[in-house]
Parts: structure tokens; sequence; C-alpha cells
């Protein structure tokens, strides 16, 4: 039990930083909603959609490779000082790449006009600052500084919050102000955690660290891609919807962008589920590093997957039975909600973004066998079996059932990534996992949101609390199911 006190702490300790972060960042979604037009929204939500594909090519999966390799403390300044200068001379040669595509580009992001060449711009400079950082990040991490971590993330949202707030409201600027904005925060606080890790630049450049953590490493990057076609592939697929089913799905006057714009806004409902995930897995890898040796390790990260499960359901059934209420919430001393109304169309998707993010908590937990064996080259094929079903399933559900089709797609591409990934990680390190007890707790809570849908508050409030019992019964852990 301590050593998931231990794990949950980590966990809180690194979460106050994504909580606080994504907190103060989700302020932006009334301003955003309430200023920009469904449309401008979705070119935004297009744009953030191309960063998640292109930091997965810039970063090339170093940040799991230091991990890895840092942990031996004795040659930790050496992958440090190997990994950055990999990173800074790849990301040099891909914006290099990226300005000959910008005719490409531009038409994929939904950006044209005067500010275009300036929001390519900014995006560059995201771009750079997110590859170069995510080592010293890492870091700090591993050598155990989560404040260190945890202050400088807040201050990062905090100076993408103020320029927000002085570009779009001080000086009226559109959708520019957004990017510029990002690429200001990155860069100040990518300074201040490079000064933070400095003395870790005192090693030396080794071909054989860098062959050895490039061999670990790019594997992931096939691996990512697989998985940024899962998370933002249905932003694009929406963007060019036929106009026959968004007049038969949603009535005249409204456009793919338009659609695009109701399903990036309300997609944002899905961070609480989000911030599980995120607070787990930066506490998670450190953690199975450190107790995978002890003999009774696979039947504490059994348990570990019940503990996760309660917290993922609680989570669940509060905001997919209370979604419209969330979204109407009120501004303190402004007119504005939450989330706009004019974007409230979009709210069915809540239940399916959450149960996403759920299974993909459980990926994060499945993922022990394949890093600790050193079988990444497994990754892509995993991933990448999602991302089949993602295209499969938005080519077939989006026609038919338009933004809740593009998230239904996106639930079954995580479903079969863990499963799938469960099975391979068994063969490599075997952990007492209680799926079908978890299974069928899922399916149980899926029906309460579904019991729930459009009732009053006491009959939702009856909801939840019957989906907690349900997770708080034992669900066998320590056994194999």
């Amino acid at each position: 039990m301590s050593r998931l006190r231990e794990l949950l702490s980590d966990s809180l300790v690194y979460g106050l930083s994504s909580v606080v972060a994504r907190f103060l960042n989700y302020l932006l979604v009334p301003l955003y909603t309430g200023v920009f037009s469904p449309a401008e929204y979705g070119v935004v939500g297009l744009i953030y959609g191309s960063i998640v594909f292109l930091n997965v090519i810039f970063t090339m999966g170093l940040e799991s490779a230091y991990i890895r390799y840092a942990a031996d403390r004795d040659r930790a300044k050496d992958v440090f000082k190997t990994l950055q200068m990999i990173l800074l001379g790849a990301s040099a040669v891909f914006i290099a790449v990226m300005w000959l595509a910008a005719p490409l580009a531009y038409e994929v992001m939904g950006i044209e006009g005067a500010q275009a060449d300036r929001i390519y711009m900014y995006l560059f400079a995201i771009l750079f600052w997110d590859a170069v950082c995510v080592v010293p990040f890492a870091e700090l991490r591993l050598s155990n500084r989560p404040w260190m971590f945890a202050g400088l993330k807040t201050l990062n949202v905090a100076l993408t919050i103020g320029m927000n707030l002085a570009l779009i409201l001080g000086l009226g600027m559109g959708i520019e102000a957004v990017l510029l904005s990002n690429a200001f925060a990155s860069g100040i606080t990518g300074v201040m955690v490079w000064v933070v890790t400095w003395p870790m630049l005192t090693g030396a450049w080794s071909a054989g660290i860098a062959k050895e953590a490039l061999w670990f490493g790019l594997p992931y990057v096939p691996n990512g891609i697989g998985f940024a076609i899962n998370e933002v592939l249905d932003r694009f697929w929406l963007s060019r919807m036929d106009p026959a089913d968004i007049l038969r799905l949603y009535g005249e006057g409204v456009t793919a962008t338009d659609i695009t714009g109701y399903y990036n806004a309300v997609y944002k409902l899905g961070v609480f589920m989000l911030l599980l995930v995120q607070m787990f897995r930066m506490a998670w890898q450190p953690f199975f590093m450190k107790h995978a040796a002890s003999a009774d390790a696979p039947d504490l990260f059994g348990r570990v997957f019940r503990a996760f499960n309660i917290g993922a359901g609680i989570v669940f059934l509060g905001v997919a039975l209370f979604a419209p209420d969330i979204a109407a919430i009120r501004i303190p001393f402004t007119s504005a909600t939450l989330i706009d109304a004019r974007y409230w169309a979009a709210l069915p998707i809540v239940p399916w973004i959450l149960a996403a993010y759920w299974l993909q908590g459980w990926f994060v937990i499945f993922s022990v066998g394949v890093f600790l064996k050193d079988r990444t080259k497994r990754l892509p094929v995993i991933t990448w079996a999602g991302a089949m079903v993602t295209i499969g399933a938005n080519l077939i559900l989006v026609p038919m059932f338009g933004m809740t089709g593009a998230a239904m797609a996106t639930t079954a591409s995580y479903a079969v990534m863990s499963l799938y990934l469960l099975n391979d990680t068994k063969k490599a390190y075997p952990v007492a996992y209680a799926l079908k007890p978890a299974l069928m707790q899922v399916a149980v809570l899926a029906m309460l949101v579904w019991l729930g849908d459009g009732a009053g508050w006491l009959t939702r409030g009856a909801c939840l609390l019957a989906g907690a019992a349900v997770l708080l019964v034992p669900a066998g852990v320590g056994r194999n199911r």
C-alpha cells in the first residue's frame, strides 16, 4: 500500500502542474468560443492538430529514450548532451523541409491571407522549443524535481493566457494571437528549463549513446504518428465532410469548418479524463522502473490497474452525466459560459471522448512489458492497428453520425490498441490485470450514462452513486482474468 501511496503522491505533484495548467488554459475556451466564429476556431483546431503530428517527428521518441538510458546516473550527462545535440540538428533540418512544403501545409491547415506566413513562423518556434525541451523536462522528472517541473509548466500556461488576453482583447488580433502567444510562452519557459538543467550539458557527445538512443526511440515515431492519427485525424476528416451529410445531420447554414469548430471546442471537456491520464503517466514510468525488480511487481501493477479504473470511472461518470451543465457554467463577472452556446451541438461526443482517454490510460499501464524488455519495436504495429481502425471507422461513421461518429472512431481505436498491447505485453512481462471485471464495470457505467442522458439532476445523481458503488466492488485483483 505504501508503494501505491508513493505513486499517488508523485502523480499528484506532477499532476498539479497539469491540473493548474490545463485549468488555466481551459479559461481560454470561453474567450476563443466567444470571440472566434466556429469556422475560425475550426482552423485553430486544424493548426494544433498539425502540431500534434509534427511534434512526433521533431522529438523522435527521445524523451522515452532519455528516461530509459539516463536512469543510469553515471552516464546521464553524456546521454543528455548527446540527445540535445541530435534534437537541435534535426529540428533545423525539419524546419527547412517544412519551409519548402509551405503551400501544401497552408492548404491542410486552412490558413490563408496575409497572416498565413506569420502563423507559419510562429509554428516553427513552437515546434523548435517543444523539441529541444523534452529532454530537459525529462531530466527534471528523472532527477525527482517535480516541483520545478510543475512550476515551469504552470508558468508556460500563465504566459500563454496573459498574451492571449493582451493580444485578443487588448489589440483585437485574430487567430494569429493564439500561435504568437504559444510561441512566446514556449520560448521563455524553454530558456528557463535549459538554464535549470545547464550542468547536464557538461557531458560528452557519444556516438554509441546516439545509436543506442535512436534505436530505442525511433520506433516511437511511427508509434507517435499512429497515436496522432487516433487523436486528431477526426478534425481533418470533419473539415472535409460531405455537404449533403452536413445538411442531413445539422441542417442549413452549417459548414464543414463550423463542425470542426464545434467538435474542437466540446472535445475540450475530455480534459478532465486527460488530466488524470497525464498525471498518472508522468509518475508511472519512473514508478514501474523503480519497482520492476520486486518479487511482487506483477501483483503491484495489477493493483495499480484497479486503482486507476476507480479514479477514471468516477471522472467518466461525473463529466459524462453533467456535461451540459459544465458547458453552461457562467464565467464570473461576464455573460459568457464555459463553452459558448453556438458550440453545444457537439455535446453528444463527450462520453465517447472520455471513454477514449480512459482506454488511453489502459494503454499506458499495459506498456510495462514492452518498455522493460526493450520491445518498443512492437509499438508501431499496435498503434498502426489502432490508426487503421480510426481511418476505417471515420470513413464509415462520420457520414452516418457526423461528430459523434468521429468520437466513436477514436474510442474504437484506443480499445483495439490497449487490448492488442495487453495481449502482446503478457508474453514479455505477465501482470495480473483483472481485465474482465474492468470491462464489465465500463459497460455498466456506459449504461448508466445512457440512462441519465437528458434526465434531471436527481436521476443523474442516482446514476453517479450507483456507478461509484460498481467501481468499488472488489475486482479480483491478483488473478489474471
